[in-house]
């Protein structure tokens, strides 16, 4: 899928991969955030997954010429989750509205897992 908008000077279509690859690489550098997940269906386990696979995690559609983003995470333990949440919405949105030019109407963040260290 792809989004796609023209001017004056011709067409622009931008993959939905790169949004993706956009939104996971800011939602992964914020605090706290270990990295993307992956839901298996099969065995209802979330699975962290490598920078090569960053989009797995990642849904983008849009609605109303505005991109819709969801995120599926896992976090550190002892993050406040309402925090991390909201700076990772604030970053996504001005990340990927700056770098495309598209506006983003919603950005979902789904947190998967909590990761404790020992």
């Amino acid at each position: 899928m792809a989004i796609k908008t023209e001017n004056k000077n011709g067409v622009i279509i931008l993959s939905t991969n790169v949004i993706a690859r956009i939104a996971g690489k800011v939602a992964a550098s914020c605090y706290g955030v270990v990295g993307m997940a992956y839901r298996n269906a099969s065995d209802n386990i979330a699975s962290l997954l490598g920078w090569d696979t960053i989009t797995k995690g990642i849904r983008v559609s849009t609605e109303n010429d505005k991109i819709c983003i969801e995120l599926h995470i896992i976090v550190e333990y002892g993050i406040n989750i309402k925090v991390i949440s909201d700076s990772i919405i604030n970053s996504v949105r001005y990340s990927v509205e700056s770098m495309t030019g598209f506006k983003v109407g919603k950005v979902t963040v789904n947190v998967e897992g909590i990761r404790v260290d020992q």
